[in-house]
């Protein structure tokens, strides 16, 4: 560690070129990193914030809410199922909210309307106002970004196509599906918006697209085998078949990937480059005593040392990025990942500079003293 930081001291602008590129690297990692954990949270935080284990879709409709229809009479069948807790029915439709007075916003807003019993567990925590009631069927609870497009405590939309009218009792945080804002209503009155036409419900009684299950080691086989035409799932399972939800997801980890590589490279051929500069420097090293184990360490430490700098910086950067970001943009930077994040990258260095602790270990310290530059 000693000559490592002796040497990061002598050539402080080689090393300071390294350490803006790594810093550039690790920054833009983090950067994809929130984009694209604030794109899933868009996506489908509703479904990663209910207090859920299990889902139950109609079969065939590979855990999508918008190809499931099922009756709710199976949730009674449900409830008896081992290591069932708690069945509650879920519902989703998309649509465009209309304010009535026309003051408020003057351009339609796209919406995900949520069908849930009220008091059950998916419904989420209120932050103003009061919750869902069946004695008021017209009053939804939605999340507060609607605020931003002028809607306020008390208001009442239309539905663009639809004759219903509701009304905002109360206001949730951070509850959004598909990239738009989740508002929730009362089953019974979701049944009435998203089966408004004759005949679209199939025929099914008490129609809902999925039904959601607590409970700790449930038999998705079991249920299958005892209610046929059902699949059950997992709510991890669920989110990944939300529509687009999967493509999106793999198109910022494939960035995240193919940026990984690419910084791999560029950290392992800097490194490679400047040890072949000091290779002589290395022999007569070598031709006094120092073993290779030696001088493989002050590589290595030199690399930790550069590369811990660097991403350090990068999340500092990451962070005053986020602090201007508008509140649009969908970012959003979770601890858990930057810490994941900048593990990888620090592994990837030190795994890159294994170039240069071969290249040393080869170094003949006779013709590294020969050499004429």
């Amino acid at each position: 560690m000693f000559l490592a930081i002796k040497e990061l001291r002598h050539s402080k602008t080689k090393f300071m070129m390294i350490a803006i590129i790594l810093v550039l690297i690790s920054w833009l990692v983090f950067i994809l990193s929130g984009l694209g954990n604030g794109l899933s949270t868009l996506a489908a935080a509703t479904f990663k914030n209910m207090d859920a284990d299990y889902v139950v879709f109609e079969q065939g409709s590979k855990a999508s809410m918008g190809k499931s229809l099922l009756s709710n009479e199976l949730s009674v069948q449900l409830s008896e199922m081992p290591n069932v807790e708690a069945v509650s029915p879920m519902g989703i439709s998309m649509a465009s909210a209309l304010n009535e007075n026309g003051e408020l916003n003057e351009d339609k807003v796209d919406i995900a309307i949520i069908g849930i019993e009220p008091g059950s567990f998916l419904e989420p925590a209120i932050i103003e106002g009061t919750g869902l009631s069946a004695d008021q069927p017209s009053g939804v609870v939605v999340n507060e970004t609607l605020k931003d497009k002028g809607f306020a405590l008390g208001d009442t939309f239309k539905l663009d196509g639809s004759t219903e009218s509701l009304t905002i009792v109360g206001f949730v945080k951070n509850q959004t599906y598909n990239h738009v804002a989740s508002v929730f209503t009362p089953i019974e009155q979701w049944r009435k918006i998203a089966f408004a036409a004759p005949g679209s419900d199939k025929g099914v009684a008490e129609p809902v697209n999925a039904i959601m299950l607590q409970g700790k080691n449930i038999d998705p086989k079991a249920i299958h085998e005892q209610l046929p035409g059902t699949d059950t799932v997992t709510k991890a399972a669920a989110v990944q078949g939300i529509s687009g939800y999967k493509e999106e997801s793999g198109t910022i980890m494939m960035m995240l990937g193919f940026l990984l590589v690419i910084s791999a490279f560029i950290i392992g051929v800097f490194f490679y480059v400047f040890t072949m500069q000091k290779s002589n420097q290395f022999g007569i090293m070598k031709a006094i005593g120092a073993r290779n184990g030696f001088l493989s360490r002050a590589v290595v430490s030199q690399v930790f040392v550069l590369s811990l700098a660097s991403i350090l910086i990068g999340v500092l950067l990451t962070y005053g990025t986020a602090a201007i970001m508008p509140e649009g943009m969908p970012f959003a930077l979770d601890p858990q990942l930057v810490i994941v994040y900048a593990i990888i990258l620090l592994l990837i260095s030190l795994l890159s500079s294994l170039v240069s602790v071969r290249t040393i270990a080869k170094i003949d310290p006779l013709k590294a003293l020969g050499r004429v530059e």
